[in-house]
């Protein structure tokens, strides 16, 4: 550690302002500096010490996947918007035209793909519910106000606009009353994920408030959390000064009868070398909670077969259960992390042969799409000519689930809305795949 660090144990986040610094202590060379300066005008940018000091490589900047990961790049944004960002920013007397300009490239960028708030938002009593998301039937997705941010973000991330400060944007409950009230009027929901953001930002007397009200919930059965925590701060069970307090509170749900799913994200290897992270998800398997993993595959970062190989047997050796591999979201940065569907398909197939059984539990590549999640099982050959195999794995409707369908093969699609779905799909299967609006059964 050079003079100057902060100690390992103690969080200190860093955003775009002290990118001066980062670049003095790590090298970052001034061309990079200012690409990242100028992005980060409109996708928000956060790191930590424990991010810059041992995850970064930095001696292979940009290319590192960690750096790709977490430092806005030029090509996120399209060229002409770069250097409109550029010309604005020189001029202190030009700020009035840069936040029209940013808030103009952020309209864009789709900062809520997928229906999530024109179809996913519940009411009660006539009322939508703040902090709240309700696709599917027996899941129900909380948004903790306190709990809206990450110890670093993702450049990839799907829910960016969570992170720039438009309350328009948001997604957040200011107590859990509201998300009580709706499982009260809803006995069909039995698992709620908590989300955001990132749960475990908040400390453990917060999020406790969040969880404990749940255990009086009996039709509540499983409680998630997603997090990156482990990969971005894995202190946060180890060393900070209530990690055995968030465990005591991970036991407490366990022996109310629940079952505790820790739903972490690791987007590559790296994150799982560490000892602090593998002893952290030791000491959260120890409270009787299950580790799941995902993640999405994504361009720069983790779009190799080897890559993925690697952090499933890394995740299976932990412990935890490989259980995702999501394709990137038509969102934010999306051109310059998507991967074609079929490439994604081969990466998965490849990366899935040589597991051991144990880790076969992975789907994917699956896309969280308007109608519901659907995965990509292959491509098949036909006298017809050449077909993706896709497959409902979850749906807006129930009776959708499990339901086969093809598309045309497409070298460059990416998404659903890309495909050209096969004419002899079923009329209700295609409809809720072509119409992009919820199907009659959706949960309001």
């Amino acid at each position: 550690m050079t003079a100057g660090q902060p100690a390992p144990d103690r969080f200190r986040a860093y955003g775009p302002r002290h990118l001066d610094e980062i670049a003095a202590r790590h090298g970052l060379p001034d061309d990079i500096r200012e690409t990242v300066r100028r992005i980060s005008l409109v996708l928000p940018f956060r790191v930590n010490s424990y991010v810059l000091d041992e995850l970064i490589d930095w001696d292979d900047v940009p290319g590192d996947p960690m750096f790709q990961l977490t430092f806005p790049q030029r090509g996120m944004l399209p060229a002409d918007d770069e250097e409109r960002l550029a010309k604005l920013s020189a001029d202190p007397a030009d700020r009035p035209l840069l936040r029209e300009a940013v808030q103009e490239i952020r309209a864009r960028l789709n900062p809520h793909p997928s229906g999530q708030q024109e179809l996913n938002v519940p009411t009660l009593d006539g009322a939508r519910v703040p902090g709240l998301q309700h696709k599917y039937r027996e899941t129900v997705l909380y948004f903790p106000g306190q709990g809206q941010t990450c110890h670093a973000y993702c450049t990839y991330c799907f829910r960016w606009a969570q992170f720039i400060g438009d309350a328009d944007l948001r997604f957040a409950a200011p107590d859990p009353g509201g998300l009580l009230g709706y499982l009260r009027a809803h006995p069909e929901v039995h698992d709620v994920l908590v989300t955001g953001g990132d749960p475990m930002v908040m400390s453990t007397e917060r999020l406790r408030g969040h969880l404990e009200p749940l255990l009086d919930v009996a039709t509540v059965r499983t409680i998630r959390i997603g997090t990156k925590s482990v990969a971005y701060w894995p202190q946060r069970y180890t060393t900070d000064p209530d990690a055995d307090d968030v465990l005591r509170l991970f036991e407490q749900v366990v022996a109310s009868g629940r079952q505790l799913a820790v739903m972490a994200h690791f987007s590559h290897p790296r994150e799982l070398e560490s000892d602090l992270a593998r002893r952290a998800l030791a000491r959260i398997r120890a409270t009787g909670a299950v580790v799941y993993c995902q993640a999405p595959l994504i361009a720069r970062v983790n779009d190799d077969a080897a890559t993925w190989n690697a952090l499933w047997r890394a995740e299976l050796a932990a412990g935890a259960v490989p259980y995702y591999l999501f394709v990137e979201r038509d969102t934010g940065p999306y051109d310059y992390f998507k991967v074609p569907l079929a490439r994604a398909a081969e990466i998965f197939a490849d990366a899935y042969r040589t597991l051991p059984g144990l880790a076969r539990t992975v789907r994917g590549p699956v896309m969280s799409a308007t109608p519901g999640k659907v995965v990509v099982d292959g491509v098949e050959e036909t006298p017809e000519g050449s077909f993706f195999r896709l497959r409902m794995l979850q749906a807006r409707q129930p009776s959708l689930v499990g339901r086969p369908f093809r598309a045309r093969y497409s070298a460059t699609a990416a998404w659903l809305d890309d495909l050209e779905l096969d004419p002899a799909t079923p009329a209700d299967l295609a409809a809720a795949v072509r119409a992009g609006t919820a199907p009659e059964g959706t949960p309001r």
